[in-house]
């Protein structure tokens, strides 16, 4: 059966990308390799990073896709490559990984939601950035490193407290 995904060319994605491991932490120890990796896939297939919030076994992000452009997947295929090759061989592999050359430390697939709207935008904004905080990683989500909040606090579009208070912030339908 083939998994069926929202597929529109040039629309924005939000995105969420386990490790297979839920209890490691190799996101946030080797986050430059993920960067690196980021930015390898981003210069020879282009695609805009709305935001981000990198966790120690999953990551979130909302891209922009080019016009005319929908292959969100192959992106993914490589990112996931880039960062599992830069890393040791340590992993258990399962057999069927083994017979498909792949490594262990990513699950298969990932799950993706077509932003519809402004409202529907913010609010994976929203959730994606308060995540560390929903974790229990940071008492408040301007304390966690790995985020595009910060960046979003810079331009001034969100105020340094933002995410102070959960009760602040929308997250209906998102736990």
């Amino acid at each position: 059966m083939r998994y069926r995904r929202a597929n529109v060319p040039g629309a924005t994605y939000f995105f969420t990308v386990n490790l297979q491991d839920r209890k490691s932490q190799l996101l946030t120890e080797h986050v430059d390799i993920l960067r690196t990796a980021f930015r390898t896939v981003q210069q020879r297939y282009p695609f805009k990073i709305i935001a981000m919030v990198v966790m120690p076994e999953h990551l979130h992000a909302i891209w922009e896709m080019p016009e005319g452009d929908v292959d969100f997947s192959l992106r993914w295929s490589l990112i996931k490559v880039a960062f599992s090759k830069a890393l040791p061989r340590q992993e258990n592999i399962s057999t069927s990984r083994e017979k498909k050359r792949e490594r262990g430390i990513w699950q298969r697939r990932f799950w993706e939601h077509m932003i519809r709207n402004d409202e529907d935008l913010e609010k994976h904004i929203s959730y994606l950035h308060y995540n560390p905080v929903k974790h229990g990683y940071v008492d408040q989500a301007s304390a966690w490193a790995y985020s595009s909040l910060h960046k979003f606090m810079e331009q001034g579009m969100l105020d340094v407290n933002w995410g102070d208070i959960a009760a602040t912030i929308d997250l209906a339908g998102f736990e």
